[in-house]
């Protein structure tokens, strides 16, 4: 039987007011990437997250960003490399305090694409997943595209995941259409929920172009801020357990 992971952006509230449905979504993922306050949610929401996943059999990751509220974490930042793993150690930190037991490591938004490309900030998401690790006595994943985290990840000695998105367009390159082009959210609830399949199936998903990017996804995302995303989420897990697929952590 083929088995994939079903994850969301939960925990992001934003002056206190969420951005997503996380009661629905937590009943319909097996993974929760959870803020840690550099780009939303505080400790009151953490908490609130490590709770609902222990009670739905979530496992529960750290979704840490650039330190930027006022953008949400989508605008890259220059920073030097100690100040970011300082951040990223921070936000780390806090989600442990809030009681996760933290399974994995997923970088948000500008951070998560500039690792891909910048060795210097992915060895300084990588150093501070090694922190992490050391505290939690095991090696702890990062979940993401492939490129320099992925080999980040290797000289640090972590486990790399490599995940899928979708609810997002794709480019020939395997990257993903920046936010605000054309083709960078779909909106089809039957769409998506194809994609779902075909990615666990295949491994493969269609580019923007027609061509087909292979992932090597253990894991799949659907943002919990995309309009009708708990629709979109009950759907793919429908298509998937229809299709034989088990839905499961792989952490």
């Amino acid at each position: 039987m083929a088995a994939i992971d079903l994850n969301a952006d939960l925990g992001e509230t934003v002056d206190g007011v969420p951005t997503a449905d996380d009661a629905a979504l937590f009943a319909v993922i097996s993974s929760a990437n959870v803020a840690c306050g550099g780009h939303a949610g505080n400790a009151a929401a953490m908490r609130e997250a490590v709770s609902r996943a222990a009670a739905h059999g979530v496992a529960v990751g750290a979704h840490p960003s650039y330190p930027d509220r006022v953008g949400f974490g989508r605008a890259r930042m220059s920073l030097p490399a100690a100040d970011l793993r300082a951040s990223v150690d921070e936000q780390l930190a806090a989600l442990v305090s809030a009681g996760a037991d933290v399974r994995y490591v997923k970088p948000h938004g500008a951070l998560y694409h500039a690792i891909r490309d910048d060795r210097i900030a992915a060895d300084a998401v990588a150093s501070a997943v090694t922190n992490l690790s050391a505290k939690l006595g095991r090696a702890v994943p990062i979940l993401g595209l492939e490129g320099e985290i992925s080999a980040a990840a290797e000289r640090a000695g972590l486990p790399f995941r490599r995940e899928a998105f979708l609810d997002r367009g794709y480019l020939a390159d395997g990257s993903l259409v920046p936010r605000g082009r054309p083709g960078d959210l779909l909106h089809d609830t039957g769409e998506v929920a194809r994609r779902a399949v075909r990615l666990a199936e295949e491994g493969v998903v269609t580019a923007t172009d027609g061509s087909l990017v292979r992932t090597g996804a253990v894991s799949l995302c659907l943002h919990g801020d995309t309009p009708g995303a708990v629709a979109m989420a009950r759907a793919v897990r429908a298509a998937l357990e229809a299709a034989g697929v088990e839905i499961r952590a792989p952490w």
